[in-house]
């Protein structure tokens, strides 16, 4: 055997090694670099019109609070001010909606894993006014209707015992203790349509009264939000349909507003397009309507998991940009004028002093009918700056190619799952890196055991045989005996 035949074995670990250490070494950068992104303002070019409630819904490892995702509801003054924040309690894990009521409370939706925490709660006195416990699971959004009745999205409501998914909308009156109405989403929807049918079927995770027996309800997993007649249960309107992605795609909080003339219109935080949108009505009625996408917020890709938009007075609309951590001000041309951070995972904002979704003139009234990047942003997180991200480069890179469609869904759902999992300190190229030298670091292992395979099996055949050979020789010693 020659000299380089026995060399060329530790060459290649070498430079496997080196490789390694290369792609951690953004690892270690990060590290010693990370500045975190606390509770801070952003962008604010136009003070806001009063106080700005954000939910936000944080991270939880097992059920419990993470200290460097934290769940919180924050309140913020015009100027970007902290006015004041809450945090969860034994009985709130994750925060999701909520709603100012009239009386300058809030009410608040939040959850546990074995159930739903509903609160109305006073941030002048910082304290509950009182809370209702509902037998729920992951419950995002409660409406408090009628004076004293609750409108639930009750989502992953699969009853074992019948075989049927019992997901549905219901309303809970909270003097005779007892649900008075509700709406069972196997009336539209077929088993095969949305998630697995006994878990996280239609995944509702929206409801509002539009007007008198009128609920709009948003089933992100269909792909389609809802308007629900409380008297017939007839569908009034539906926009988009299951799996159809160029309408929707796992829409949250969809807003119901008409035109001066009366169109009906909605505008909906379309998540996992990176996208918000506004439809208007063309024609039709029911699930035979049909619409017309009037403005497309987000074409520059600078919107990461939106989950909720607000069309205010002014014409602006507030939009909550989930995993880049923030709630902007947005002008109908994408002119952000107004921005706070507020980590981690912001789920829901509104303006306190406009009450509940107030409403306002829609697009097309402003004359501001098309498709628009963000301007103006702080751009404090990563994915909120113009420097690419990896989920962007990977479908830049494979345009037009055989697997460009793989290729886009994997970086959808990279885009989507890698900041919940990624360390708050870590860079995210850092992180692809990281993986990268994981990824290397398991494939050098098994070439290390495909290329010792026959040292391998000598050494297990002569373990198994010392064994055996030791359980024969007791055996033969307790036939002695």
């Amino acid at each position: 055997m020659d000299r380089d035949s026995l060399t060329r074995p530790l060459v290649a670990r070498l430079c496997v090694l080196a490789l390694i250490v290369v792609l951690l070494v953004p690892s270690g950068v990060s590290a010693l670099t990370h500045e975190p992104i606390e509770l801070q303002r952003g962008t604010i070019d136009e003070p806001a019109n009063g106080t700005t409630v954000i939910a936000v819904q944080g991270f939880k490892g097992r059920g419990q609070n993470s200290s460097k995702k934290p769940a919180r509801l924050v309140g913020v003054g015009p100027e970007g001010d902290l006015k004041w924040h809450y945090e969860p309690k034994d009985d709130v894990t994750w925060f999701y909606d909520v709603d100012p009521l009239d009386d300058g409370t809030l009410l608040v939706t939040g959850v546990t894993r074995d159930g739903t925490t509903v609160f109305k709660y006073d941030p002048a006195t910082n304290s509950r006014v009182w809370t209702e416990r509902l037998d729920a699971h992951d419950t995002h959004d409660v409406d408090l209707i009628n004076g004293d009745e609750l409108l639930v999205a009750n989502m992953r409501n699969y009853n074992e015992t019948t075989g049927v998914n019992d997901d549905r909308l219901y309303v809970y009156n909270r003097t005779t203790e007892s649900v008075v109405w509700e709406y069972r989403f196997e009336r539209i929807y077929d088993r095969g349509d949305g998630g697995d049918y006994t878990g996280d079927w239609t995944h509702v995770n929206d409801v509002d009264k539009i007007g008198e027996g009128r609920y709009l309800a948003s089933p992100r997993n269909m792909d389609e939000v809802v308007v629900i007649n409380r008297s017939t249960k007839d569908v009034e309107l539906s926009l988009g349909s299951p799996d159809d992605h160029s309408v929707m795609y796992e829409q949250h909080n969809p807003q119901y507003l008409e035109s001066e003339s009366g169109v009906p219109t909605i505008l909906v935080a379309d998540s996992e397009n990176d996208r918000v949108v506004e439809y208007e009505l063309r024609n039709g009625s029911g699930r035979n309507a049909t619409w017309e996408r009037t403005w497309n917020l987000g074409v520059d890709g600078n919107l990461n998991w939106p989950r909720d938009a607000d069309r205010l007075p002014s014409g602006n609309t507030l939009v909550t940009d989930s995993l880049n951590h923030r709630v902007m001000e947005v002008t109908p041309e994408g002119e952000v004028v107004w921005e706070y951070y507020a980590p981690w995972g912001t789920y829901e904002a509104e303006r306190v002093q406009l009450g509940d979704e107030p409403g306002g003139p829609t697009i097309a009234d402003q004359n501001a009918t098309g498709a628009y990047g963000l301007n103006g942003s702080a751009a404090l997180t990563p994915g909120a700056t113009e420097r690419a991200t990896f989920a962007a480069w990977l479908r830049d890179t494979f345009a037009g190619t055989p697997i460009s469609g793989p290729v886009d869904a994997f970086a959808e759902r990279w885009a989507h799952v890698a900041p919940w999992v990624r360390p708050v300190w870590m860079d995210p190229w850092a992180f692809v890196a990281f993986i990268g030298a994981a990824a290397l670091t398991v494939g050098w292992a098994g070439g290390e055991a495909v290329y010792h395979r026959r040292w391998i099996r000598d050494r297990l055949r002569a373990g198994y045989d010392r064994l055996r050979s030791s359980g024969d020789s007791s055996s033969r010693a307790d036939s002695d005996d």
